[in-house]
């Protein structure tokens, strides 16, 4: 192949990837899968690929790319890709506004000095810019991690790492929950959520990370019981660790998003509690990251048609009219109370797996009857799972939930104290 081809593929190639990133497309059939893994891929990591892209042309131009016109139409592709990676980067960047905004806007313009200063000066405004570069190094120093504690019965997807401190605090500290995504059918504790765990960790508190039974081997509720299983776990055994039980935030993503949602909404629930009905699986601050919140439609935007028959298969085995109980159980936007706690509802615009439209019609359902603020951060450009390694949106979201979770800690110990 000449260096000329090579130029062409590689500036054909990248612009229809950042293309991917800035067009957004969710009715395409059997082509989401790999749309969405590349959009995903080019616009998160957009900054490494125009360092290795630029890299490549160079080297292609050294061996006389430009001398053919196909060459000089790939390095023209490629320079549109950088233009249109470039203004996704912009976005990026906006996302830390755009959460500021949501965070006045539910918390108040001084929602920060609410927080008492010794605890004020571990947040963090800016983002560090060398992550960027090591998106998929996860360890930070100061913070250790206790893997594979049972926390019930089901063996491998009964297991939960706890991230802390490697040294606690005299008093117990704010505990989060993260639940990982995957449809409901794959993912492991060990893949989601680390940016924000390995950070709050830092800055004191202890975060566990579970695994969950998982379909088509388990139908649901089984998802939501290991969850609600894993914060009676913590309610009783966290205070060995150093975390304080009575105040457990809880998080997660996609999947993950409507569990913590669901569990966040539904404390307490006999019929997802079986054999521990009686203990407490209440949590004071929930932060869902584009979860599936519309089973039914009922937001009227249709997010939820590309899914209903996934769902009948392979994660419930019954169709809404086979069971309607159940599927109302495992529905997010049928929990909505008065008594919810505060929450941050996260979403991407151009999310191609979980529609916009249902995670706004949460966050307005949610406004209109609970006593508790809700946050609400819709981020431009971004894409499903933006926040599972180090990007600048990333990290602008470790930021924003970092300040809600303690400003919900501050709040709580402040009622508490009164």
């Amino acid at each position: 192949m000449s260096a000329s081809t090579g130029l062409f593929i590689l500036g054909l190639a990248s612009f229809l990837a950042t293309a991917s990133v800035l067009f957004r497309a969710r009715r395409i059939g059997p082509l989401l899968p790999l749309y969405f893994m590349i959009a995903w891929l080019q616009g998160e990591l957009a900054l490494i690929h125009i360092i290795w892209q630029s890299v490549a042309a160079l080297l292609l131009m050294g061996f006389g790319a430009l001398d053919a016109e196909r060459g000089q139409w790939g390095l023209l592709l490629l320079l549109l890709s950088f233009a249109g990676l470039a203004y996704s980067l912009r976005l990026s960047v906006g996302a830390g506004r755009t959460f500021r905004d949501a965070l006045t806007a539910a918390l108040g313009p001084a929602y920060r000095e609410t927080i008492p200063a010794q605890r004020r000066g571990l947040l963090r405004d800016t983002i560090d810019w060398r992550e960027w570069m090591r998106p998929f190094s996860m360890r930070r120093p100061g913070v250790e991690c206790i893997r594979d504690i049972a926390y019930g019965p089901a063996g491998e997807r009964n297991l939960l790492d706890i991230y802390k401190p490697r040294v606690i605090g005299a008093e117990p500290a704010p505990v989060l929950l993260q639940v990982h995504g995957g449809g409901w059918t794959i993912g492991s504790k060990k893949q989601q959520g680390l940016p924000l765990m390995t950070h709050l960790a830092q800055r004191g508190w202890v975060c566990v990370t579970i695994n969950y039974r998982l379909s088509p081997h388990h139908a649901f509720p089984a998802h939501i019981r290991d969850t609600k299983l894993a914060l009676a776990w913590i309610k009783e055994n966290i205070g060995q660790y150093g975390g304080n039980p009575d105040f457990v935030a809880i998080t997660g993503g996609s999947a993950g998003g409507h569990l913590s949602s669901l569990a966040a909404l539904s404390p307490n629930i006999a019929s997802c509690q079986p054999g521990f009905e009686d203990a407490d699986t209440s949590v004071q601050a929930a932060v869902p990251f584009y979860g599936v919140y519309d089973w039914s439609g009922e937001s009227g935007a249709g997010g939820e048609k590309h899914m209903t028959d996934f769902l009948t298969e392979h994660v419930l085995q019954v169709s809404p009219d086979g069971d309607p109980e159940l599927w109302d159980i495992g529905r997010t936007l049928a929990h909505v109370n008065a008594d919810a706690p505060p929450m941050l509802i996260v979403q991407g615009s151009h999310d191609s797996l979980v529609w916009v439209e249902d995670a706004r019609f949460f966050a307005d359902s949610l406004r209109r009857v609970s006593r508790a603020p809700v946050a609400y951060a819709e981020l431009q450009g971004a894409q499903h799972a933006f926040e599972i390694f180090h990007s600048i949106r990333c990290d602008h979201a470790v930021n924003a939930a970092t300040d809600f979770l303690e400003w919900c800690y501050a709040d709580w110990c402040s009622r508490r104290a009164e």
